[in-house]
């Protein structure tokens, strides 16, 4: 049986883990983090062509128990003012859900245990030698693990990234500053099943409420790009300020739900245009590793879900490694250069409906 070396645990690491074993496929995923993801405090939005893809490999279940629907937006202005309405339904389509980074990782790692699938904490990748027909990967605590080939699940800061080419772009900043937080603070109006919007004078904010009235927000925030050290030490209660401070002013509850907020957490985000090698004769990107989106487009995690799923399928149907990943990046490449592209404000208008109605057919064959 081939065997898989998946550097990266998160999201498309362990996809790509199932849809492999789906496909005849052994794998092992090496995390560099000594832990699980307890401490990560963001949540995100898989959208349609995401649990789409999970659906594909039966996946789904285990999101859905974890999470709830996201099934539309409302968008309102900075004076408070509703302006629109987009309703999310698609008929044969399961429903985007919203869901923690945290809880996310635990429900597929679980999952993926399930499987059979061997998942090793504290595997920080440094170097990556050819044997023969296959692959030798050198961890920093000495160790080293053989495979027949090696995937790149390791995020927009990948180092699979830089092994297949090190002339390969670094990430971009995007100019964006996200936070995000949690409270069960009442003094507002909830947004239970729904996105409400805001496009504030000065900073982007959105909300939703949990089934158990606790409100999930986030805020996007255009500040300058500051080193790790200045973000490392930043407090909660600077964040809470800093985020507050952008959106006081509008005539909407963002400043005031923020304010009532203790648990939240922010970074900086970065994207990938384009990476202009995908792969060797032996390893391969997916995800973030190889196109990171903006987090406007809501299409970083399903990006990263389409990718695990579309491999896998090249990896069963071609038996050449070389020929699989050709035909995975010729299948891939064009449609996440496109979201990336929309993601930046770049992308014309009507494009939400070729990406959510986006749909894959496990069972159709791949040719080279």
């Amino acid at each position: 049986m081939t065997r898989a070396l998946i550097i990266g645990g998160g999201i498309s690491g362990a996809v790509t883990a199932m849809a492999l074993r789906r496909a005849g496929i052994d794998s092992v995923i090496y995390e560099a983090y000594p832990t699980g993801a307890a401490d990560i405090g963001a949540f995100l939005t898989i959208m349609h062509n995401g649990m789409d893809a999970l659906r594909a490999i039966d996946a789904h279940d285990c999101v859905i128990r974890h999470s709830f629907p996201a099934n539309g937006i409302e968008l309102v202005t900075g004076e408070g003012e509703t302006v629109g309405l987009r309703d999310f339904g698609y008929d044969g389509v399961t429903s985007p859900r919203t869901v923690t980074r945290a809880q996310l990782y635990a429900a597929l790692h679980d999952e993926s245990a399930r499987r059979g699938i061997g998942l090793e904490h504290g595997k920080r990748l440094v170097r990556v030698t050819q044997s023969g027909s296959g692959v030798v990967a050198k961890f920093e605590d000495g160790s080293t693990a053989s495979g027949d080939l090696l995937i790149g699940a390791d995020g927009v800061h990948s180092a699979v990234r830089g092994l297949i080419d090190p002339e390969s772009p670094r990430p971009r900043y995007t100019g964006l500053n996200v936070v995000y937080g949690y409270t069960r603070d009442t003094g507002f109006p909830a947004a239970p099943e729904r996105y409400r919007m805001i496009q504030g004078s000065r900073a982007a904010f959105g909300y939703t409420t949990d089934p158990d009235g606790q409100t999930y927000w986030f805020s996007r925030i255009s500040w300058p790009e500051r080193d790790r050290a200045e973000l490392a030490a930043m407090t909660p209660s600077q964040w809470r300020d800093q985020t507050a401070d952008q959106l006081a002013g509008d005539r909407t509850p963002a400043a005031q739900i923020v304010r009532a907020t203790d648990d939240l957490y922010g970074g900086q985000a970065y994207d990938i245009p384009s990476t202009e090698v995908w792969s060797t004769e032996s390893m391969v990107l997916v995800g973030d590793a190889a196109h990171a989106a903006s987090p406007a487009s809501v299409q970083g995690a399903s990006m990263a879900l389409e990718d695990s799923v579309v491999l896998a399928q090249c990896l069963r149907d071609l038996p050449k490694i070389p020929d699989a990943f050709a035909a995975y990046e010729r299948l891939r490449r064009g449609r996440v250069e496109r979201i990336v592209s929309a993601g930046a404000g770049q992308g014309g208008e009507g494009y939400r409906t070729w990406l959510y109605d986006h749909h894959i057919d496990w069972d159709a064959p791949v040719t080279a």
